[in-house]
């Protein structure tokens, strides 16, 4: 069986304003999430963190990070970009839609969404994030 991690721990990658970057981000979630024994996780947890940074790289101009976290049995994933503009709220048509349908994927498949403006070090924006839990 393998072992959940009890101890929690947090990366951050820092990614350019580069559609190349997505795979990035998803090839370097999944070699975090084996690397803590969080196989199960994977795939659902790429497909919400390439939603996620997918708008964080599609719907702004500048800089974006991927924050991977991990306590208390769950996993948190989220986005930041530089732009401070609100998501649009996901609405349930737009799962049958083949483009704006990344926020309602997120809320349909994470066990909790949201989002919040950030500021750090003189760069403002927002955080979107999502939760899985390791059950």
């Amino acid at each position: 069986m393998p072992r959940t991690p009890s101890a929690p721990w947090e990366y951050i990658l820092h990614i350019p304003h580069d559609p190349r970057a997505v795979t990035v981000a998803r090839r370097t979630l999944r070699l975090v999430l084996h690397a803590h024994g969080l196989v199960a996780l994977t795939d659902l947890a790429e497909l919400l963190a390439t939603e996620l940074v997918s708008n964080a790289v599609r719907h702004t101009e500048g800089p974006a990070a991927l924050r991977l976290s991990w306590g208390g049995g769950l996993l948190r994933l989220g986005a930041w970009d530089a732009d401070p503009t609100p998501p649009r709220p996901p609405t349930p048509h737009l799962l049958e839609a083949e483009q704006g349908r990344g926020l309602a994927l997120v809320g349909a498949c994470a066990d909790e969404w949201g989002w919040h403006p950030h500021s750090t070090c003189g760069d403002s924006g927002k955080y979107v994030w999502c939760e899985l839990g390791a059950a």
